[in-house]
């Protein structure tokens, strides 16, 4: 029986190129530009009271934990291009939802990975309530969003998906 992906590690093509991006910037200039000023600091002798040599070790501690996070994020990544979805009238990864709550507000959502999600522009986390009550919804359809306030009927208008570029 093949084992089945957790949704944390679906991402999308973009997603797994500014993560690539940030690793990159990281260890090729980040990392050894603050190995410098380590270098320079303990070079001036005492260390237990030099902030530049304090500050930097730390600096670098952060740096590598957080290269150790991105590397293993892109180890085990699903990469998912929702392009190429093929089943476009329902909602999957990478899909850009429309729907109305029972306040006749309208919300549009795009449904990303957990690592690239951002609210801010309309990015919501696949694992997230929003997502798991649009999953694999229609237009049309009225789905179940479970919030702190209690259930919210939502119906879902429109569904959209990045096109493909032809290579």
């Amino acid at each position: 029986m093949a084992e089945k992906t957790p949704l944390s590690h679906y991402l999308s093509p973009k997603g797994a190129a500014v993560m690539r991006a940030e690793l990159k910037e990281l260890a090729q200039k980040e990392r050894p530009r603050i190995v410098e000023i380590v270098s320079w600091a303990a070079s001036n002798g005492d260390r237990s009271e030099n902030a530049d040599y304090q500050y930097g070790k730390r600096r670098l501690r952060e740096i590598d934990r957080r290269m150790r996070f991105l590397g293993k994020r892109l180890e085990n990544a699903v990469i998912v291009d929702p392009a190429g979805q093929t089943t476009r009238d329902r909602v999957f990864f990478g899909a850009t939802v429309t729907y109305v709550d029972e306040d006749d507000v309208e919300h549009t959502v795009t449904i990303l990975g957990v690592d690239e999600s951002d609210l801010a522009r309309g990015e919501v986390s696949l694992v997230s309530p929003v997502a798991r009550a649009l999953m694999r919804t229609r237009v049309g359809d009225v789905a179940m969003l479970q919030t702190p306030r209690g259930p919210v009927e939502i119906e879902i208008l429109k569904i959209s998906y990045p096109v493909a570029v032809a290579a």
